[in-house]
């Protein structure tokens, strides 16, 4: 089976629209034999502080716009609930990923991001991940919790983040994705940029184009028109 490899941050907005987007076109598509290989970028380590809600609460409003079947809501939880740290949500994943596949773990990642974006849930805090593991179908929750006390998931999420920011790396950011046939896309059909200082101005989005999920996925097998 093909894969195609996803370098994002389960708390970023716009990896959750390309996330979402990428599960509606292969679906719309009949692409059922695609998986998803996720990659950690944790912008947390990239940028060095934590998670921030003050850019999160500019951005998911116009992100929300642009996907909404994602699965949005404003956070509903106290300010103190703001998951500051998406590390343990990413660890999961790649534990998963290591010893129950691709598709258990991409699984994982949505519905992890779901649980941040459409349901306000810490998944800073490890029994919240484990909370959404259980609810997960596909995922065997007791191979996770073993593979999490042995380190598995924070060594891969660690070996990842010094790949993708290592000298000379093509990994532009969260999210940036690449296909069997050697294209990449940063941010897919996505052009915005920032009316004012990042994190107190808005971001604007410039244009977005949905079909060109379409055209990147022709490299799996012929893509039929979609009705819009």
């Amino acid at each position: 089976m093909s894969a195609v490899i996803v370098w994002s941050d389960i708390g970023c907005p716009w990896a959750h629209v390309a996330v979402a987007r990428l599960h509606r076109f292969c679906a719309a598509l009949g692409l059922k034999d695609v998986q998803l290989d996720h990659r950690a970028f944790p912008l947390e380590l990239v940028n060095g502080r934590p998670t921030p809600k003050q850019i999160l609460d500019a951005e998911i409003p116009v992100t929300s716009e642009l996907e909404p079947g994602a699965g949005w809501q404003p956070w509903q939880g106290e300010a103190f609930e703001w998951p500051v740290t998406m590390l343990p949500a990413l660890e999961a994943v790649q534990a998963v990923k290591a010893t129950q596949g691709l598709a258990a773990s991409a699984a994982l990642d949505r519905a992890l991001r779901t649980a941040l974006f459409a349901h306000s849930r810490c998944v800073s805090l490890l029994p919240v991940v484990l909370d959404v593991a259980h609810e997960t179908a596909g995922v065997d929750v007791d191979d996770l919790e073993a593979s999490l006390s042995r380190g598995l998931g924070r060594t891969a999420v660690i070996d990842q983040w010094k790949a993708a920011t290592a000298e000379g790396s093509v990994i532009k950011g969260s999210p940036h994705l690449f296909f069997p046939d050697g294209r990449d896309a940063h941010n897919p059909g996505i052009r915005m940029h920032w009316d004012g200082e990042h994190g107190s101005g808005v971001p604007v989005i410039e244009s977005d184009e949905p079909s060109e999920y379409e055209k990147l996925l022709a490299c799996f097998k012929p893509a039929r028109s979609l009705s819009r």
